[in-house]
């Protein structure tokens, strides 16, 4: 695979990588996972959140007048 980068996203990536102290594509890698782990974690708060709201609803409802 190739990833191609602006300038300013290389450079980016770069501090990245050297503040870690892992390669470029460590960075990039673990930078992948963190975003997809943020991702599954909002969706599951989503879902529990809509989940309590439907469960408590009624009581929201009195909490709220």
């Amino acid at each position: 695979m190739t990833l191609r980068l602006t300038p300013e996203d290389e450079n980016a990536l770069a501090q990245l990588a050297e503040g870690e102290g892992v390669s470029r594509q460590e960075a990039t890698v673990r930078a992948i996972h963190e975003a997809l782990a943020r991702r599954v974690r909002a969706e599951r708060v989503e879902e529990l959140s809509a989940t309590a709201r439907h469960r408590y609803a009624d009581l929201l409802d009195r909490l709220g007048q």
